[in-house]
C-alpha cells in the first residue's frame, strides 16, 4: 500500500469550502453578498439584477439579492436553501455555502456545513446569542468544522462602541468554550456598509484583529487524506462481458496494482489486477478524492455499501454504537424506534436502545433525559442487527459522518459514529458474590468515589495524597486515582481532544465504580473540566459519587506551577492547556468546595478528611445483614 504517488492535480487545485450559518435577520446573506461585492468576485449582470429588485421594493441596494436566486427567498427575506458560490481571493479557491438559519430549514444545513473547512458564525452584535446562535454553534461542533470565524454584525446599531461590542465579543467566547470550540477571530463587522469585510474599519480604530477577508486567507487548505489507511466505500458494480467493475470513490489513503484489499464484514480478501479509466489511459495507482473502477482478482462477491480496506489498518467493528445526534423530525427520538443508519454508501438497520445525555440549549449542558427533542442534540447508542464497519468520527475527518434515515428515506438526524458502544448484548455483568452492604457492615465503613476537580494547580493530588495517609493510619482502605498515574498506564492510549478527554473521565469513573462497590474509599484526582464530564462521572458511581471542588483561581495556580504547565501552556507548547487557553467550568453545586488558596493545605486536608470520614458511615440500611 505504498506504491509512490503523487497528489491528483485536480484535487490539490480543490477549493476551500467554507460555510456561512447565523441565526436568522443576523445578515449572512447580507454579509456574503457585501463580501462577493468588495472582491470584485461578482458574476456579470447580478449586480445590475440585485439593484433591479431591490429599487422595485423601494430599497438601495440590498446586497442580500446578490445570492437569494429563489424568488420566495426576495419575497420572504429569508434564504431557505443550501446556496453554494465560488470565491476566489488572491488566487485561491473558495466555495462559500450560505446555509439556513431559522428552524425549519436546518435539514438543509446538515447538508451544506458537512465536510466545510471552516465555517462563519454570523451574529447580530445588538441580539446578541440566541436559540438557533447556540444550536448552529453545536451542530459545527456535531459534524466536525475545524475552523470557526465570528463575524459580530450591525456593530453599526452599536454605534461601534468599543465598550458594548466586546461585551457581545464576551458572550460569544463564552458560548463557544463551552463547547470546546476557539474562534479564529471574532470580528466586529457591519456587513451592510463594508466595515471589516475586505478593508479595515476606519469607524472601529479601536480594533486591531484581522479583517473577514484576512480570516478567511488564514484558513488551512483543505489536504486530502491520502496517508491515511485505504477506504474506499462501493458505490456499485459493473459487468461488461466477462469482466466486473468495482467502483467508487476513494476517501482516504491510495490503492496500486497488485496490492491486496479487504472487502465488508466478510472479510474476503482480493488482488486489484486492473484500475479503469475512461478516455484516459489506466493509471497504475490512485488516491484520496478519485473515484476509481477497479478489477479484482478473485471475482469475490462486493456489493454497494462494502468498504474496501487495507488488511493492516481495518476500520473498527461492532454492533452497538454511541452516537451523537442531531434530531430533525418534529416528534420526540425515544428509544425503542427502528431507524437506518447511512455511512458512505452503506445502510444498516439500527435500533435506539438507550438515551444516554441530552443537550439542554439553554446552557449546553448535558442532563439525562428519556427523550431527545426537534431540533435537540443528545448521545444515544444504536443496536445492529450485523456488524458495522466504521472509524470514529473525528472533526475535520470523513470517517464516521452517518445520518438517520426513516422509512420514507428522509434524513431525521446527523448521527456522528463516536465509536463502539459501552455495552454490548451478549455481556451479561453478574452481581457481586459480597454485597456492598454487607462489605459495609463488616468493616465499619462504606465505600465511596470523592472525586476531586480543579484547575491544574490547585492542589487535587497533595490533597487527596494526605487524605489517603491519614484513612490508611485509621485503619481505612483508601486509594487514590490520579490523573497521570492513569495516563501513564489504563489510559496511555488517550491524548487530549474532547472525545479522548470524556474517555478518560468515563474509564476512570467506571474504575472507581468497582473499586468503591468493593468498599474501599476511592479518592479521584482529575480536572475534568467540563460539568458534562462530572456528570457522566456522577451517573457511572451513582449514589456512591461525591463531588470535591478543589478551588484557587487560575493566578494562584499558575504562581504555584508545580509541574511546569503553566509555562509551557504560555509558550505555546501546550494548546488547549486547562487554566490558560482552555475552559474550565466551575461546578455549581458541590459536595463539597475547599479554597486553597484562601486555606493552608493542612486545613484543607483536615476538611477534606472530615468530609470523607462523615460520608462513608454506613446508612442504617447497610448495617443489616
Amino acid at each position: 500500500m505504498n506504491a509512490p504517488l503523487s497528489n491528483d492535480p485536480a484535487a490539490a487545485a480543490a477549493p476551500t469550502p467554507i460555510v456561512i450559518v447565523g441565526h436568522v435577520d443576523h445578515g449572512k446573506s447580507t454579509l456574503i453578498g457585501r463580501l462577493l461585492f468588495d472582491t470584485d468576485n461578482l458574476q456579470d449582470g447580478r449586480l445590475d439584477a440585485a439593484l433591479a429588485s431591490s429599487r422595485k421594493r423601494g430599497l438601495g441596494i440590498e446586497w442580500s439579492f446578490l445570492l437569494d436566486s429563489l424568488q420566495a427567498e426576495r419575497d420572504q427575506g429569508v434564504t431557505i436553501d443550501a446556496t453554494r458560490l465560488p470565491f476566489t481571493l488572491a488566487g485561491r479557491g473558495f466555495v462559500i455555502v450560505d446555509a439556513p438559519g431559522h428552524r425549519q430549514f436546518l435539514r438543509n444545513m446538515i447538508t451544506g456545513a458537512a465536510g466545510a473547512a471552516g465555517a462563519v458564525l454570523v451574529v447580530d452584535a445588538a441580539e446578541g446569542v440566541r436559540e438557533q446562535t447556540r444550536r448552529h454553534a453545536m451542530l459545527l461542533r456535531l459534524i466536525g468544522v475545524p475552523e470557526v470565524i465570528v463575524v459580530l454584525n450591525k456593530a453599526d446599531l452599536l454605534a461601534f462602541d468599543p465598550t458594548r461590542t466586546n461585551a457581545a465579543a464576551a458572550e460569544l467566547g463564552a458560548l463557544l468554550a463551552r463547547l470546546e470550540i476557539t474562534p479564529r477571530a471574532i470580528i466586529p463587522a457591519s456587513a451592510r456598509d463594508g466595515d471589516n469585510i475586505a478593508t479595515r474599519s476606519t469607524r472601529m480604530p479601536w480594533y486591531n484583529g484581522p479583517t473577514l477577508v484576512e480570516a478567511l486567507m488564514g484558513l488551512s487548505a483543505p489536504l486530502l487524506p491520502v496517508s491515511g489507511p485505504l477506504r474506499l466505500p462501493v458505490q456499485d458494480v459493473y459487468r461488461q462481458g466477462e469482466r466486473r467493475f468495482v467502483v467508487g470513490r476513494i476517501e482516504s489513503g491510495r490503492l496500486a496494482l497488485g496490492d491486496t484489499v479487504v472487502i465488508g464484514a466478510g472479510g474476503h480478501r482480493a488482488v486489484i489486477t486492473a484500475i479503469e479509466t475512461w478516455n484516459a489511459p489506466a493509471p497504475e495507482a490512485a488516491c484520496a478524492g478519485q473515484s476509481v473502477a477497479l478489477v479484482l482478482e478473485p471475482e469475490v462477491v462486493v456489493a454497494r455499501g462494502d468498504i474496501l480496506y487495507d488488511p493492516a489498518h481495518p476500520p473498527e467493528r461492532a454492533m452497538r454504537l454511541a452516537t451523537r445526534v442531531f434530531w430533525l423530525r418534529q416528534e420526540p427520538l425515544r428509544v425503542g424506534e427502528s431507524f437506518h443508519l447511512r455511512l458512505a454508501t452503506a445502510e444498516y438497520p439500527v435500533r435506539v436502545t438507550a438515551i444516554d445525555a441530552v443537550v439542554r440549549i439553554e446552557d449546553l449542558s448535558a442532563q439525562p433525559g428519556d427523550e431527545v427533542p426537534p431540533e435537540g442534540f443528545a448521545d444515544i447508542t444504536l443496536a445492529c442487527a450485523e456488524e458495522v464497519l466504521f472509524d470514529a468520527f473525528r472533526s475535520g475527518g470523513a470517517g464516521g459522518r452517518g445520518v438517520l434515515v426513516d422509512g420514507y428515506q428522509r434524513i431525521v438526524g446527523g448521527a456522528p459514529v463516536l465509536g463502539p458502544a459501552r455495552r454490548h448484548d451478549a455481556i451479561f455483568p453478574l452481581d457481586a458474590a459480597v454485597s456492598h452492604a454487607q462489605r459495609a457492615a463488616a468493616k465499619g465503613y462504606r465505600g465511596a468515589v470523592f472525586w476531586l476537580t480543579g484547575l491544574p494547580g490547585a492542589g487535587k493530588s497533595t490533597l487527596a495524597r494526605q487524605a489517603e495517609q491519614q484513612l490508611f493510619a485509621e485503619g481505612i482502605d483508601a486509594v487514590v486515582l490520579d490523573g497521570d498515574t492513569l495516563r501513564s498506564g489504563l489510559n496511555a492510549d488517550l491524548g487530549f481532544s474532547p472525545r479522548e478527554r470524556e474517555e478518560n473521565v468515563r474509564r476512570t469513573a467506571e474504575v472507581a465504580r468497582l473499586m468503591a462497590e468493593a468498599g474501599l474509599v476511592v479518592i479521584v484526582a482529575l480536572i475534568s473540566p467540563q460539568a458534562a464530564m462530572r456528570a457522566a462521572a456522577r451517573r457511572i458511581a451513582g449514589d456512591l459519587f461525591f463531588e470535591v471542588h478543589i478551588a484557587a483561581d487560575a493566578a494562584i495556580c499558575e504562581a504555584r506551577d508545580p509541574k511546569g504547565l503553566y509555562a509551557r501552556a504560555r509558550k505555546g507548547d501546550l494548546r488547549g492547556f486547562t487554566g490558560t487557553d482552555g475552559s474550565y467550568e466551575v461546578p455549581n453545586a458541590p459536595d463539597l468546595g475547599l479554597d486553597t488558596g484562601r486555606l493552608s493545605i493542612a486545613e484543607a486536608a483536615a476538611l477534606l478528611l472530615a468530609f470523607i470520614s462523615s460520608a462513608i458511615v454506613p446508612v442504617a440500611s447497610e448495617t443489616r445483614r
